[in-house]
């Protein structure tokens, strides 16, 4: 996780790992059933993805859990044209796995961040949404795709996400490639990519809040050395 200075930054922060949630809280460390590379594949996925659990989606009990956002008191509330077009397209639009090289594993890493972390509270019901729409787009091994569509949160997306939908906020996705120099070389058929995850919030009255940024590990997958690279993981911290 970038380093970050205040206390308010530091609840910001918690808020990005708390909404990550839903989508790698279904399975940190998973999707090794679809021939993602065996006994190998599993050793460099325990490098990369540390001992760290994945995040609580809704924050309860843990210590990082999101405070309260400064001045909401006064928030407009959704208006029901807003609640009426959810199931729709986030602000923006998210990528698709036709739009890229499907071949690049750095152009199917980035896109499928991408699509995870654009949310838009005029659309989604909460964070996992964001997660059964890049499971549902073809971006995820089958495995890691069933994942995320059966997840179910154990509770509602709390007090952040009725911030946010109060504002009838969609975030932006910026990233930046991070490697460590201890990654694992790419095979033919396995490959690990690391970037840093940058969400920022929007309202669509004005508001916003401050960036947050995280560390995302990608653990990419294919058949052979001429298939498509598919996501089997996603662990970030």
């Amino acid at each position: 996780m970038t380093p970050l200075g205040s206390r308010a930054t530091a609840a910001t922060t918690a808020l990005a790992l708390t909404l990550t949630l839903a989508l790698t809280a279904a399975g940190c460390g998973l999707g090794g059933s679809d021939g993602d590379g065996g006994d190998n594949g599993g050793k460099q996925r325990a490098h990369a993805a540390g001992s760290s659990p994945a995040p609580d989606p809704t924050g309860s009990g843990t210590p990082s859990a999101p405070a309260s956002p400064d001045a909401d008191t006064g928030s407009p509330s959704p208006t029901e044209s807003d609640t009426a077009s959810q199931g729709g397209t986030p602000k923006g639009g998210v990528p698709q796995p036709g739009d890229i090289d499907q071949k690049d594993a750095d152009a199917v890493g980035k896109g499928t961040l991408t699509a995870m972390w654009t949310f838009d509270t005029t659309v989604d019901q909460g964070p996992q949404d964001a997660g059964t729409r890049t499971a549902d787009a073809g971006w995820l091994t089958p495995s890691y795709a069933r994942q995320l569509s059966e997840h179910r949160p154990r509770s509602g997306p709390g007090a952040q996400w009725a911030t946010w939908k109060r504002h009838r906020a969609y975030t932006t996705v910026e990233l930046a490639k991070t490697e460590d120099a201890a990654k694992p070389d790419d095979t033919d058929t396995v490959a690990w990519r690391q970037w840093t995850l940058t969400t920022t919030p929007h309202g669509r009255d004005g508001w916003t809040q401050k960036p947050t940024a995280a560390a995302a590990y990608v653990h990419l997958v294919r058949e052979n050395a001429d298939a498509e690279w598919h996501v089997a993981d996603v662990t970030v911290r």
